[in-house]
């Protein structure tokens, strides 16, 4: 019996992204060169991470027989995007457990109006509930109550043991190419898997787009399940999530649209903007040696 296309033939990814050097006064005159790694163009629909770590989740769940996914997010969430716009591409039913039951009845906002558009089966459900998400007991209650039974399980954010080892081919195309390869961090998950993929003399900085301090445990124990133990190096600047996940207050918006009209990029508000005014700020106070080559990674697009 002929086996049916992978999820890389039907999808048809772009790898390696390019990587894209760009000339600014802030970075130049601290003797610090920028490269961008332009993952956004690594897929049309599935860009960036959330090509990188939804690959090796949609190969599992093919091979395993299943016809759908099974996801989580919030409101805001590029992930939900992202995983609704593979299922649509290949023929495999979505459902996303929304945190917020609040949202529910309400117009949909446009990531979710975008999700339900390409398919997907919104789930609302309470904050006090999704948090609880982890527990295999109350997941598999929420999975059944919202009629996701038989599906594949890709957790928040796409993070999971598969989905670092996607992340550690990022790294790997950046060997040789910077000393820092800098990235924006939700679930942590493309940070531990892309330090993972980097040579040993290279070094992989995070940029929380959330509150908390929470994510260096996270990425403990992702690379604990994916690897075994640590791996790479990797470090986080984590006073730079102006006030919490998809706030935007106007100055970052501001640096956002000059940074983007500067260099011909279109800059994606809730990380890569919080990212890039990271490392010009890092930048500006001396946080990198003169003679460095800086390289952020273009996760996502407007």
């Amino acid at each position: 019996m002929e086996r049916s296309p992978g999820p890389d033939a039907l999808l048809q990814p772009r790898p390696p992204s390019p990587l894209q050097e760009v000339r600014d006064d802030r970075f130049e005159r601290h003797g610090v060169r920028l490269l961008l790694k332009r993952d956004d163009l690594v897929h049309p629909e599935l860009p960036g991470n959330k090509w990188r770590k939804l690959a090796p989740n949609l190969r599992a769940a093919r091979d395993a027989g299943h016809d759908g996914l099974v996801t989580f997010g919030g409101a805001y969430s590029n992930h939900l995007r992202a995983t609704a716009a593979a299922g649509r591409l290949l023929g495999m039913r979505t459902v996303g457990i929304v945190r917020g039951d609040e949202l529910a009845g309400r117009p949909l906002n446009d990531s979710l109006a975008r999700c339900a558009a390409d398919g997907m089966r919104l789930h609302f459900v309470s904050r006090s509930e999704y948090r609880r998400k982890a527990e295999p007991q109350e997941l598999a209650r929420l999975v059944d109550a919202a009629g996701a039974g038989g599906a594949y399980v890709v957790p928040e954010g796409g993070s999971n043991a598969p989905a670092l080892h996607g992340c550690a081919e990022l790294g790997r195309e950046l060997r040789g190419a910077a000393d820092v390869v800098a990235v924006a961090c939700g679930t942590g998950g493309t940070l531990a898997g892309l330090a993972a993929g980097l040579d040993p003399g290279q070094r992989a900085l995070g940029v929380p787009v959330l509150a908390g301090g929470f994510l260096a445990a996270e990425i403990r124990s992702l690379q604990a399940a994916a690897f075994g133990g640590p791996a790479g190096s990797w470090t986080l600047a984590e006073d730079f999530h102006h006030g919490g996940y998809a706030r935007v207050p106007d100055a970052l918006e501001a640096f956002a649209a000059e940074f983007g009209s500067r260099h011909g990029l279109p800059v994606e508000r809730i990380y890569v903007a919080k990212l890039l005014w990271a490392l010009t700020e890092l930048t500006a106070a001396g946080a990198f040696p003169r003679g460095t080559t800086l390289a952020a990674v273009v996760t996502g697009r407007p």
